[in-house]
């Protein structure tokens, strides 16, 4: 089924609203994440989804692509940098599909794609959830 594009905020106000919520993470996280790269996109692309198993752009709010911290080494070089990429269009559906705050939504995908810079798996980061 093809849907139509939806309207809402634009990347800008995405890309400033996920910049607010990395900027409010307690410093112990703000520094490694200095160096990720902050994107976003309308959907992901064929090789971002063929990435993490799936084939709708619309099932893909947000993700991490990179060596997380702890699988990174003085001796691997030539990386590019870690990317958070935060795609608009599927979010914007979530947001009229569940009638989250467009805003909660937005800190919830960028903490949790951050998360992965950490190493933390998706299950972890649910268990975190689940406790907090």
């Amino acid at each position: 089924m093809i849907k139509d594009l939806l309207h809402g905020p634009d990347a800008v106000y995405f890309m400033r609203r996920a910049q607010a919520v990395l900027a409010g993470l307690p410093q112990p996280f703000r520094a490694p994440l200095a160096q990720v790269v902050l994107e976003v996109e309308e959907f992901a692309t064929a090789e971002q989804l063929a990435s993490v198993g799936l084939d709708d752009p619309w099932d893909l709010s947000g993700l991490y692509e990179g060596r997380p911290l702890p699988d990174q080494s003085i001796w691997a070089s030539g990386d590019l940098p870690p990317r958070i990429s935060l795609f608009r269009q599927p979010m914007l559906l979530e947001q009229q599909e569940t009638g989250v705050d467009l805003d909660d939504l937005i800190r919830h995908v960028t903490i949790h794609e951050a998360g992965h810079h950490f190493g933390f798996s998706d299950d972890d980061m649910h268990l975190l959830e689940e406790e907090g």
